[in-house]
């Protein structure tokens, strides 16, 4: 059924996804979206794969030689972190990422972020991650980091292709449009270097309240939502440098 699915939504919903050169002369800027243990790690909590999963090892490894680019150019990059407190649930999902639990941390093939002196780690306790990013005087973390690393083109990645990465996604384009994110010009969501869970309808039948949800067909809906909203997907990252391409 989800593979039939899949081909559905290819033939009726076809997604075009193209390689995308990095602009040279323009700021460019990267966004993490939860690639945390309690999201990405075999058995890490409620929300973690229960066994390997090939779509977020490659989201992961994607991410990982990603960020390693933007690094050593010293680019800027956003690293945000679902993390909750214990008393506060995120219905309709089971408790996940609690501070200190260890699954709010970062996985640890990017646990080098932490240190790293273009990363901008943020924590946020909701699925989307402008919203998470207001302040008590009405400030927004990521407008700042936008508007202080004057980020034109904003390269997004990370899990739920569906959930937080589109909520965020399309979140910032209607803030770019409203004209609150200059000088951001262009949001690109990196198809390879983002993820999203696997419940298949029979397991969600034995769960209570549950909602099927098959991982190829959401990950492709996802894409398809954030492109349809105005972002540009990308199969590929081609860097200004002829020889650096991912």
């Amino acid at each position: 059924m989800g593979v039939d699915l899949l081909k559905q939504l290819h033939c009726n919903m076809p997604l075009h996804s193209d390689p995308f050169s990095l602009p040279g002369g323009q700021t460019i800027g990267l966004v993490i979206v939860d690639e945390v243990n309690g999201f990405c790690t075999v058995g890490a909590g409620n929300l973690a794969p229960r066994s390997f999963d090939s779509q977020i090892t490659a989201m992961v490894e994607e991410t990982n030689r990603l960020a390693r680019e933007f690094s050593i150019r010293n680019w800027p990059m956003l690293v945000l972190l679902d993390t909750h407190d214990a008393s506060k649930p995120e219905n309709p999902y089971p408790p996940h990422c609690i501070v200190g639990s260890g699954e709010e941390n970062l996985v640890p093939a990017l646990q080098w972020l932490e240190h790293d002196k273009n990363a901008f780690l943020m924590h946020k306790d909701c699925i989307n991650g402008f919203i998470g990013g207001l302040q008590a005087d009405g400030s927004n973390l990521i407008v700042d980091w936008v508007q202080k690393n004057k980020v034109q083109v904003m390269v997004v990645v990370g899990i739920c292709t569906d959930v937080c990465v589109l909520d965020f996604v399309v979140t910032v384009l209607s803030a770019r449009n409203h004209g609150i994110l200059s000088p951001l010009e262009e949001v690109v969501v990196y198809s390879k270097a983002c993820a999203t869970y696997d419940l298949p309808v029979e397991v969600a039948k034995g769960i209570d309240g549950a909602l099927a949800h098959p991982q190829d067909a959401a990950h492709y809906l996802g894409l398809y939502m954030a492109k349809s909203r105005g972002a540009v997907v990308a199969d590929s990252i081609t860097f200004p440098e002829a020889n650096s391409h991912l």
